[in-house]
């Protein structure tokens, strides 16, 4: 049988390539893409998750991680669609207007992925319309990542636009980045706070209630 927990483990160290052929393996003895998904996708983001909180792991090892798991994915997603396997959810990301900072977006984009979420990555110096239109696309949840203090205000902006158009009760929003924080998000009205890449995960369970 196809061994999970060594496609774990692989997603764990980074290692792309026995990602890969962990992956194929499974599919060819016939294992179910949800299967692979959960318990070796996921599993083993999960842990990067748990290291990357406890400081055994830093952004590079998140990333290669994550960077393993996209190639896994790219054989998976196919057969997912397949098979009907609704995401978990589906999350607009991105950088507000004004703040050109995307590692950690990225991170967080990939640690939701590796989560079973369907990421929109809007990118960099998003426009509040940019994310209004993300929510009539069907976007469930809006990240808002912000490194900059002088570009947190475009965090309540794009709230506001959310509002004006609204759509603000079709959508959560969660907010992110360096200089902000829960009280933050308070006082704007966000519906959750994460501090880092990990969190984001659970902040995003948690308000879809998956």
């Amino acid at each position: 049988m196809a061994d999970m927990e060594a496609l774990a483990q692989a997603i764990i160290n980074g290692k792309a390539p026995d990602a890969v052929s962990l992956t194929q393996a499974a599919l060819a003895e016939g294992m179910s893409p949800e299967k692979i998904l959960n318990q070796g996708l996921v599993a083993g983001m999960n842990v990067v998750g748990v290291k990357f909180k406890n400081n055994d792991f830093y952004v590079p090892e998140v990333l290669i991680a994550a960077r393993a798991m996209a190639k896994s994915m790219e054989i998976l997603e196919p057969k997912l669609v397949e098979t009907g396997v609704k995401p978990k959810g589906v999350v607009a990301i991105g950088t507000v207007k004004g703040d050109l900072h995307d590692i950690g977006k990225n991170l967080v984009a990939m640690m939701l992925k590796g989560a079973g979420f369907q990421i929109m990555d809007l990118g960099v110096d998003v426009k509040p319309e940019k994310f209004v239109e993300a929510v009539k696309n069907g976007a469930g949840v809006v990240a808002l990542s912000a490194l900059l203090t002088t570009t947190m205000p475009a965090m309540r902006d794009t709230i506001e636009a959310l509002k004006a158009e609204n759509v603000r009760n079709r959508v959560k929003v969660m907010i992110g980045g360096a200089p902000v924080t829960q009280n933050y998000a308070d006082e704007i009205s966000a519906d959750g706070y994460a501090a880092d890449a990990a969190s984001a995960v659970d902040t995003a369970k948690e308000l879809l209630g998956v």
